[in-house]
């Protein structure tokens, strides 16, 4: 930390502090953090039926858990069309993509029993009723895809890569509903972890297991130009920074770029920075798009924090013609190596991840300009929510195993996905135990959040292909950790839009289809007005 981050640092603190509620340790209202950013943003107006959390933003409370509240789904403006049948539902391991293209969702699911392991293929013709027209088990990539499952439009392609291994995998899904597998092969020495396509689908960057370890793990990126001969370019590995936990991949004209010249790596760490540093790195990947011999990927620039960790996504969008990137942490700053939650208490930031919006009109150059951080969030809540929220394993200390295999709590915002990456007003983020959030970004300084979905905790139902299911584990809470999907299911004669849905798959009760309100629909046309389905799924 330099001089002047100190000098703010111990300034904006005095601040917060004299926001905090006597008694509880929580504050509730905007107040200036030690970053010279709100602590949080501006709480959701809910509709006066809405099922609405009652502590801070983001928060399932200790009364909401254990009274049996959280049981039913907490709603802001959002509303449940179907889901997925329950009769045979195993679980969700909800990480594992979701994918979509055209009326179908894919998600994968990594644990549980033969019969729930696979890929999901879920026909949403019927947004209503949901019907499973076929789970991919043929491939030891469909078996245990993690978060590689990804479609792209263009080439009508769903990929999934091995997690553990080195099989890769790339299925026609010209009729969604039944995929059809074109290649299986195996690349020596791969273990895939999580990926993105350029726009045109004939390259996948897949990010690898060792990247996030310490071991310097290599990108592999897979040719797909011919889906039924798909093969490795050559793998490229990082001597220092960019090693990339996930990245993104810059669509046609974004920041005047041609697309797929640029991935918006999401280097994942976390402070210390014992051997990464954690932030946004953008790379020059021209030489594999254009398939230039020697490929080589040039670094153009680094923007690293050390107040979260486990960087993961970094999404690109147009907002008011002006080019951001979405920086997303998983963690934040109470991953294990960041001594708990409590570590991330006393160094006076969030023990979550949240988006930040960063200006890459210079990319040379890339800047915060807000960060998005809910009231759970806000640095000064810290040690409020520690107190005030259970255990992440029976039996210890809270916070002191964050991000546990259960995942009792963890509020990171994991994945966003932009209603119209090209002309952006809002995001559509999943928050793992905060649920599904919706921000308005359509002014980038001043975000505010609009609307929310958190599902009903399932507590001991025993869902084996669940993520967060283990014996004698009491999940108060549900969790959707990646990729929704904005689906524009009407408009008027006029352009108005008549309904608009969010697609998301949650860990406890899989697909699940949700539109926003009939009234919140009216009131805000203008943030509708150019809002189209998103086909991939980044």
């Amino acid at each position: 930390m330099n001089k002047h981050d100190f000098i703010r640092l111990i300034a904006a603190s005095s601040v917060a502090a004299s926001g905090l509620l006597l008694g509880t340790g929580i504050v509730s209202a905007q107040t200036i953090a030690w970053d010279g950013f709100p602590g949080s943003i501006p709480k959701a107006t809910c509709g006066p039926t809405d099922h609405t959390e009652s502590g801070l933003a983001g928060e399932t409370s200790m009364q909401e858990r254990f009274s049996g509240d959280s049981q039913t789904a907490y709603n802001c403006n959002l509303q449940l069309v179907g889901q997925e049948p329950q009769d045979t539902y195993q679980g969700a391991y909800s990480q594992d993509g979701p994918a979509y293209y055209d009326v179908c969702a894919y998600y994968g699911t990594d644990r549980g029993p033969t019969t729930g392991q696979g890929i999901k293929v879920i026909d949403v013709s019927d947004p209503a009723h949901p019907v499973v027209t076929a789970n991919l088990i043929d491939t030891p990539a469909a078996l245990n895809p993690h978060e590689t499952v990804a479609t792209n439009a263009s080439a009508r392609i769903l990929v999934a890569g091995q997690n553990g291994g080195p099989n890769f995998a790339v299925y026609d899904i010209s009729d969604c509903r039944h995929p059809v597998l074109k290649s299986s092969v195996n690349v020596p020495g791969s273990d895939h972890h999580m990926g993105a396509f350029a726009l045109d689908g004939k390259t996948y960057y897949s990010a690898q297991n060792p990247c996030c370890s310490g071991t310097g793990g290599p990108l592999v990126v897979m040719d797909l130009s011919d889906p039924s001969n798909a093969r490795a370019l050559p793998t490229w590995t990082f001597s220092d920074d960019g090693r990339p936990h996930s990245l993104n991949l810059n669509p046609q004209g974004f920041a005047g770029l041609a697309a797929g010249t640029r991935a918006y790596m999401g280097q994942g760490r976390s402070w210390p920075f014992s051997d990464a540093r954690d932030g946004l790195v953008i790379t020059d990947v021209s030489d594999y798009q254009l398939r230039r011999p020697n490929p080589q990927i040039r670094i153009v620039s680094t923007m690293f924090y050390y107040d979260q960790g486990t960087a993961e996504s970094m999404i690109p969008v147009t907002i008011n013609g002006h080019p951001y990137i979405i920086t997303i942490d998983e963690a934040g700053a109470a991953s294990s190596n960041m001594k708990g939650w409590a570590g991330a208490c006393s160094r006076r930031v969030s023990a979550f991840g949240y988006p930040n919006i960063v200006d890459v009109a210079d990319e040379r150059n890339p800047r915060v300009v807000s960060k998005i951080r809910l009231q759970i969030s806000d640095p000064a809540n810290c040690a409020g929510l520690l107190a005030t929220t259970p255990p992440d394993v029976p039996g210890t200390a809270p916070g002191t195993n964050l991000p546990a295999a259960s995942g009792t709590t963890n509020y990171s915002v994991e994945a966003c996905v932009a209603d119209n990456p090209a002309n952006t007003k809002m995001l559509a983020c999943g928050a793992q135990n905060a649920g599904l959030r919706v921000f308005d970004v359509s002014d980038p300084l001043n975000p505010k959040e609009i609307a929310y979905w958190k599902s009903a905790a399932v507590r001991t139902k025993v869902l084996p292909a669940a993520g967060s299911w283990a014996a004698g584990v009491d999940r108060t809470v549900d969790k959707i950790a990646h990729w929704p999907r904005w689906v524009v299911a009407g408009r008027a004669s006029n352009g108005n839009a008549t309904e608009v849905q969010l697609w998301v798959v949650t860990d406890g009760h899989g697909f699940q289809a949700l539109r926003f309100s009939s009234s919140f629909l009216a009131q805000h046309q203008d943030l509708f007005a150019n809002t189209v389905t998103s086909e991939s799924s980044r």
